[in-house]
């Protein structure tokens, strides 16, 4: 990466200066006229909406009419450094996405009440000034890290006017009445509302945009159905270079699935779990440095997020070369039979917790016949013995995060009903870890998971994902196909 000159001067109007250790010693009164002028107008006349404009809108509407009177503050947050001065990737807090599809550092959403409603301006940085050096001089001058949007095109690409967000610090330390904030994104802002604000006021706000989630609109299922199908592409890219990652390690096959991502995607939408052998059984393995051998299992875990931040969550369990042990199909097999159970379970009107019941009933039931527990099953669901080998809940809401609509109301969610328009995950898993002693050898090492994306429909659920094999002849068979 080259060095870039790094302003210190606090006002504008004073000369960027150079990072210490730079190359150069300043900047000529020559060479700043030199880079004043000379450029072409680059405006961007033609913009368009962005796809999810409409959607975006009526979300605003919802969240205004929950909130009258009130001003309502939105960031969708600041660079983090990850080293000097380097920054992580940019992702803006759903939050702020949601309600307004823009996706840029810094940027942050103010609904000002008015009259019944509200008026939303978006707060951005505008394009870096030529006339100061900023776009050459700073380090995130757009000669540096891109161009952005002007404040025009934004107002044409979002459908909400635009003002710069330097200026919005002394505004909202003005602002008078009540005011609310998503907090944990942006210190500025909280530091400027500081005087205005309160946590359980601010706790409300959150709540009810985790709720306005739980419900997908037609655009939301749409982009789901992307993540899922770009994810499949990737399961089918790990399956044909499953012997390099043999030669290699985990890392191979977390590669490879990075690259579908980031291809169809915008990246990854979290840490792919790439655990083979006695890893299955950690189930959030994210260090993906471990070998890959054949007689293993291999459990990937990993989805695509879209462009627009929605994200697949989906899970295989696979034989590295091509065919299951005996005893590997029947754990695989009680596993699958209990995810047909929950799958079942995914309907409007049930309980989001029916799901969950009916894959553990069908795993504890298992345990109990292979001789692992004592039954009855009833005695072992009561006391929740078969967690010891089924670790974690069947399932979560999927949306723009992996454990989406997390902060939503436990009525709302976990306790909540199902509705047409919910999507979740339901993944059931056995794991048998390898220093346990309750278990007979042959288990220790054994960990199976199988998840899919289930949309709640008008009349039962759709498999987002069923273009993933599930049964363990039909895994086979696919890999097969994939290898040969």
């Amino acid at each position: 990466m080259s060095e870039e000159l790094n302003p210190e001067a606090a006002e504008a109007e004073e000369p960027i200066k150079q990072r210490k250790n730079g190359l150069y010693p300043g900047v000529s009164d020559e060479l700043a006229e030199n880079m004043k002028s000379g450029w072409a107008d680059t405006e961007l006349h033609d913009l368009q909406p962005v796809p999810q404009a409409a959607e975006t809108a009526a979300r605003r509407a919802a969240l205004s009419a929950r909130f009258p009177g009130e001003r309502l503050v939105v960031p969708a947050g600041n660079l983090k450094t990850r080293s000097n001065d380097t920054e992580y990737a940019f992702r803006a807090s759903v939050e702020y996405a949601y309600l307004t599809g823009n996706q840029t550092e810094d940027g942050v959403l103010v609904m000002e009440p008015k009259g019944e409603g509200h008026d939303a301006t978006l707060y951005l940085l505008p394009r870096s000034n030529r006339e100061n050096g900023e776009f050459w001089l700073d380090g995130q001058g757009e000669l540096w890290v891109g161009r952005r949007h002007s404040l025009t095109e934004a107002e044409k690409h979002y459908g909400i006017p635009a003002s710069d967000v330097r200026e919005l610090a002394d505004k909202l330390a003005e602002a008078t009445g009540p005011v609310r904030v998503v907090r944990n994104y942006d210190a500025g802002v909280e530091a400027a509302l500081a005087d205005k604000v309160t946590a359980e006021r601010d706790d409300e706000l959150k709540v009810f945009l985790s709720e306005a989630r739980v419900v997908k609109d037609a655009f939301e299922i749409g982009e789901l159905q992307k993540a899922v199908d770009s994810t499949v592409r990737g399961f089918e890219d790990v399956v044909k270079v499953l012997d390099k990652a043999e030669a290699t390690s985990e890392r191979y096959i977390e590669g490879t699935f990075f690259l579908r991502a980031r291809v169809e995607g915008n990246d990854i939408g979290y840490g792919s779990i790439c655990a083979a052998g006695p890893h299955a059984c950690t189930l959030h393995w994210v260090r993906n440095d471990g070998a890959v051998r054949s007689g293993d299992l291999l459990l990937l875990d990993a989805g695509v997020e879209t462009h627009t931040y929605y994200t697949a969550d989906v899970t295989r369990t696979l034989p590295i070369n091509g065919t299951y042990s005996e005893l590997q199909r029947k754990i695989y097999d009680a596993v699958y039979e209990a995810q047909e159970a929950g799958i079942a379970a995914v309907k409007p009107g049930g309980k989001f917790r029916d799901f969950h019941d009916a894959a553990q009933r069908v795993l504890a039931a298992k345990l109990v016949e292979w001789g692992l527990v004592e039954g009855p099953v009833e005695r072992v669901l009561e006391l929740g013995l078969q967690r010891r080998w089924t670790l974690h809940g069947t399932g979560h809401m999927l949306g723009m995060d992996v454990h989406d609509c997390a902060v939503a109301r436990t009525e709302s969610y976990v306790n909540g009903t199902l509705e047409p328009g919910m999507v979740l995950t339901v993944e059931p898993g056995l794991y048998f870890q390898a220093d346990d002693l309750t278990v007979p050898e042959e288990y220790r090492g054994i960990g199976v998971r199988i998840e899919d994306d289930i949309l709640v429909t008008e009349d039962g659920n759709k498999n987002l994902s069923a273009g993933l094999p599930r049964k363990a002849d039909e895994v086979e068979a696919w890999m097969a196909r994939l290898k040969g």
